[in-house]
């Protein structure tokens, strides 16, 4: 009877005060405050309010995974982490994509990550000299794999035409014209980069290797 008598005790006490400590670390862990950091393109206030739901949240319990399928609804943002500040705040590292290009499809425009991925477009200021890719993301995507490659100097493309033959033209910002043919074109490129050294170069505006094994210049 006795030891009967100890176990409820034993049991009221606990249950007494484990109340009382919950409503404790709800109160005080709740979030009070967001940080946000190294973002460029995106603003703070943007962010904070497509994370609004964290407020008076537990941050103990908080849930990364309903942070993280916020965060990607913003296509400029590629990655973030998150650390947890007690007893009230949440501070969030940003990694934003870079824009290479601007794409332009008909009337709509896109700018292009460094991974090919397409982001919404803003005008901004920082982004406004990018080249512009008149053509599609894929076919894109393979000419600028094969640019890297080579080593080619992209800095100095300042436009990308892609023709219904599947063929590129390529402006630079001396207003050189490249007329690359549908297949091979690495070899043309190439070319290009060794004759950029010959004291004629400067001569011409159009370097035609349309026709197989030829360079026509004008």
């Amino acid at each position: 009877m006795k030891k009967r008598l100890l176990i409820a005790l034993a049991l009221l006490a606990l249950l007494t005060t484990y109340k009382p400590q919950k409503i404790f670390l709800s109160e005080q862990f709740d979030i009070k405050e967001i940080v946000i950091e190294n973002n460029f393109i995106l603003s703070d206030k943007q962010i904070k309010e497509d994370l609004f739901f964290l407020y008076n949240n537990n941050l103990i319990f908080v849930n990364s995974s309903n942070i993280k399928k916020t965060l990607k609804k913003e296509n400029f943002i590629s990655s973030f982490e998150i650390k947890k500040i007690y007893p009230n705040k949440i501070k969030i590292k940003i990694f934003e994509k870079k824009p290479i290009a601007i794409l332009q499809q008909k009337k709509e425009k896109f700018y292009i990550s460094e991974n090919i991925d397409l982001i919404d477009y803003l005008d901004l200021e920082n982004y406004k000299n990018l080249p512009i890719v008149f053509g599609d993301k894929k076919n894109f995507e393979e000419l600028y794999q094969n640019l890297k490659k080579i080593n080619f100097p992209l800095n100095l493309i300042k436009k990308y035409y892609l023709y219904e033959s599947i063929r590129w033209d390529l402006e630079t910002y001396k207003k050189k014209i490249i007329k690359l043919p549908n297949k091979n074109y690495i070899k043309s490129l190439k070319n290009f980069m060794n004759i950029r050294r010959d004291i004629n170069f400067d001569k011409y505006t159009v370097f035609d290797y349309r026709i197989n094994d030829q360079l026509i210049l004008k």
